[in-house]
């Protein structure tokens, strides 16, 4: 409920401080005294776009406070989807600077107006007669008629499981839309496949056979050369070997007179050691080498299979061709496997239809009994208010389609005269009366949930004092589980509020100021008076407003 409210240097406001309490509060001033700037400054809390023209000093900033007690609205949920600092006393303050520019602010922390906007719906509801739409929509239309049927937990659970349904929805159309493109790729990427497949790719494979196709394609050449090799170190006269083997042979009969001959006896035998080595091996590759044409030839072929594919995949090692395939297997068991993920996705899609299905079929039934008792709250709410040949026809059909509150459509029809036909709403009823249709629907919903605060804004306007009288005691019985304003120009309903505010212009130094002022017991009977008879108050009128108070 709005606790406070505090205007600054807004329209013809120079400061204005007002508290409210629970309950009806009466908001009374002759007409162009202001209380369209008090709306108008609401509106700015509660969302509204601002401009320089809202300024009364145009080289100072406007700031409009309100001050609101949440604790009993729900709303945490809302705070934490619009990273609010939650606090059960919430301040909104927005600030209107000289420059024409706006900032909003919920506790201190700045907001942007959209999420000010959703805040603001759940916290005040401004309705004058001409803002009727609402009453017309069929969202609004549902809302009433859940919540005479209780299906506020059952909607919650509908709402998650549809986003659910949505989402299973969302990703199937993506593989399907997936399996489109991937079947036009696969033919091709299992063609690359196959190719690598088929080449047997071996990580090092490359430089082993290019090594290998260098002696198989050179092989005379290198026999030659091992052979000379051979003959230079076994030739028996001049051979390498022959001639170390005498080197040893004569340092060793030198040992005996130095040990510096003995040194260099022990490095000529490592020598010979070492070449016999050498010998042995250079037999070993000049027997194992042997000319094999085929053998170079599946080389020579293989070779060239490597060299292509690194031309063809734009790489440089066997291995990266290796990741490629690895890749492209990937892609090729994808597609191959995506019937079987899209009928697995399809199953959950049934599984979640069927459940959805179920919830609906609850809201539907629930709703179906609620309509006869919300049709005869109605009816008899405005039989009092002047409309008694009042008739309502509201059917709930099961359709095909999920929609975001169920799969109901909503006829909502409405007749003013007796025989007359029925017609939706915004055709059928004229502006006063789908006011006081909106005020029956308030107080029914007043019963079932809890209501943001509720402004009426001349909504008795054009009707008769009896009339008026019912619309009275209607707000009086809303305010005892929530809180209500209603500015009106009638008597009857001044009397019926708890509290009484009064709006009034004055001149100060020739300029116009505009006030709001909590009227005491005493300051009532007159305002109402005078709303009764005029400035010139009759005895009778003072009489009369007295009675209307007790």
């Amino acid at each position: 409920m709005l606790t406070s409210l505090s205007i600054k240097n807004y329209a013809l406001i120079d400061t204005l401080h007002v508290d409210f309490n629970d309950g009806f509060s009466i908001i009374t001033g002759e007409t162009g005294a202001g209380k369209s700037i008090l709306l108008g400054g609401l509106s700015l809390i509660l969302g509204k776009r601002a401009d320089l023209s809202s300024l009364k000093d145009t080289s100072q900033k406007c700031t409009i406070e309100a001050t609101f007690d949440i604790s009993d609205y729900k709303l945490k949920s809302l705070f934490k989807s619009e990273d609010f600092d939650y606090e059960s006393q919430t301040i909104i303050r927005r600030e209107i600077l000289p420059s024409g520019k706006s900032r909003a602010f919920v506790n201190d922390s700045p907001v942007n107006l959209n999420s000010l906007q959703l805040l603001g719906e759940r916290l005040i509801d401004i309705h004058s007669q001409h803002q009727t739409l609402e009453l017309t929509s069929n969202e609004f239309q549902f809302q009433v008629i859940d919540a005479l049927a209780g299906n506020e937990k059952t909607l919650q659970h509908y709402i998650l499981e549809l986003k659910s349904y949505k989402t299973l929805q969302k990703e199937l159309n993506e593989l399907l839309d997936f399996q489109k493109e991937a079947i036009k790729e696969h033919d091709y990427n299992s063609f690359l496949l196959n190719e690598l497949v088929e080449a047997k790719l071996v990580d090092g494979e490359l430089e082993s056979l290019e090594e290998e196709y260098e002696t198989l394609n050179n092989i005379e050449g290198i026999k030659e050369k091992l052979d000379e090799s051979h003959h230079l170190l076994s030739e028996e006269e001049v051979g390498v070997l022959s001639t170390l083997t005498a080197l040893k042979n004569t340092f060793q009969k030198l040992t005996g007179f130095s040990s510096k001959y003995e040194g260099l006896f022990h490095r000529i035998q490592s020598g010979l050691i070492e070449m016999d080595d050498v010998f042995n091996e250079v037999n070993t590759l000049k027997d194992g080498l042997e000319v094999d044409p085929e053998r170079l030839q599946t080389v020579d072929q293989k070779l060239k299979t490597l060299h292509n594919l690194l031309q063809k995949h734009v790489v440089s090692k066997v291995s990266e061709l290796i990741k490629i395939k690895e890749d492209l297997e990937e892609r090729v068991a994808v597609t191959e496997n995506l019937d079987d993920s899209i009928q697995k996705k399809q199953s959950e899609i049934d599984s979640k239809t069927s459940e959805l299905n179920a919830i609906s079929k609850i809201l539907h039934d629930n709703r179906t009994k609620a309509i006869p008792k919300l049709i005869k709250q109605l009816e008899a709410i405005l039989s009092g208010l002047g409309m008694p040949n009042a008739q309502f026809k509201i059917e709930v059909n099961y359709s095909d389609s999920f929609f975001t509150n169920g799969k109901d459509d909503l006829l909502f029809l409405f007749s003013a005269n007796k025989g007359g036909n029925f017609n939706e709403l915004k055709k059928a009823a004229s502006g006063g009366e789908l006011s006081r249709i909106m005020l029956a629907i308030k107080s029914v919903l007043s019963k079932y949930i809890k209501l943001p605060t509720i402004m009426f804004d001349e909504i008795d306007t054009g009707v008769s004092g009896e009339i008026s009288n019912k619309m009275g005691d209607i707000m009086q019985q809303m305010s005892k589980t929530m809180q209500v304003f209603s500015i009106t120009h009638l008597p009857q309903i001044a009397a019926k509020g708890h509290e009484h505010f009064k709006v009034y212009k004055e001149d100060i130094n020739h300029v116009t100021r505009t006030n709001l002022v909590k009227l005491s017991h005493d300051e009532r009977v007159v305002e109402i008076a005078q709303m009764l008879g005029g400035l010139d108050m009759s005895s009778s009128a003072i009489a009369h407003a007295k009675e209307l108070l007790n």
